[in-house]
């Protein structure tokens, strides 16, 4: 028998036993991390975005038809669910050890599509994202400003637009993000005894920053049909987005049918409450 072979012969046994430890120690240093066992099981994340909402909120309005739906997907262990008062969510659904993460993200994505319109509007349009991640985090990467001469928004802002997208295309990084991003923005103060009596809502406030703070193509101009001696097609343009205070305050929220507007007006420091504006006609 084979094993009375070796038993006669201990010498050899030992040196092929060195042999086979000297190759995986030296298939250890070259194997792919694709050839690694999975240890860990997979995990997708589902995030959305309901700006303006508080953690009450999104638990009714966004993360409860997403989980109905995604509860129960095939290989599921369980799901950790968070939301917070910044108006994001982030839902964690953790599968079987050997599931494929690759076909987990799919059924993830059409249980969340079935979702979607049951969400309110303003989370589909800002889209919802499914990925697949590690369960534990790889690398963390602190940006600092030795000199001081940029704070915290600067560099927040300069991480997202030039250190993102490069880390996320690394082979083998799922996804990137900066931690406690902070991103520029408008603020708009409202003062409710104001608003009152104007009959001003923060929805309307909020539905006229949208429709007046918005990139809309203008069209061409000479485009056929046309006259036969046209030569030239311009494509017009239109102003970008809104990018200053003094924009944001000639937003008109409501036009009153005494001829006067409710407008936004800026105060010091920025801040921009409704007012009225009275229309003289000549």
């Amino acid at each position: 028998m084979i094993s009375q072979f070796f038993i006669n012969r201990p010498k050899f046994a030992f040196v092929i036993s060195i042999v086979i430890t000297m190759v995986g120690l030296i298939s250890l240093t070259t194997l792919p991390v694709s050839m690694f066992p999975e240890i860990t099981p997979p995990q997708v994340t589902i995030n959305a975005t309901y700006p303006g909402a508080d953690a009450e909120t999104l638990e009714s309005a966004v993360m409860r038809p997403i989980e109905e739906q995604v509860n129960g997907v095939e290989g599921m262990i369980y799901m950790d669910s968070k939301a917070y008062n910044n108006g994001s969510v982030s839902i964690t659904v953790t599968f079987d050890s050997g599931t494929d993460q690759d076909i987990a993200m799919v059924n993830v994505q059409n249980r969340v599509a079935a979702a979607e319109p049951g969400l309110p509007e303003q989370v589909r349009r800002l889209g919802i994202n499914v990925r697949k991640q590690s369960s534990n985090m790889l690398l963390g990467v602190n940006l600092v400003s030795e000199s001081g001469k940029f704070d915290q928004v600067y560099l927040s802002n300069y991480a997202s637009n030039y250190l993102i997208d490069p880390m996320t295309r690394i082979n083998g990084v799922a996804q990137a993000q900066v931690m406690g991003a902070m991103t520029y923005s408008m603020r708009v103060w409202l003062n409710p005894s104001r608003m009152a009596a104007l009959g001003v809502t923060t929805s309307d406030v909020s539905l006229a920053i949208n429709e007046q703070n918005a990139i809309v193509p203008a069209g061409q101009l000479g485009q056929s049909p046309n006259q036969p001696d046209q030569q030239f097609t311009y494509t017009i343009r239109t102003r970008e987005q809104l990018e200053s205070p003094d924009a944001f305050s000639n937003i008109i929220i409501r036009a009153n049918p005494d001829g006067s507007l409710s407008a936004l007006k800026i105060l010091p420091k920025w801040n921009l409450v409704p007012r009225t504006t009275r229309v003289m006609h000549g």
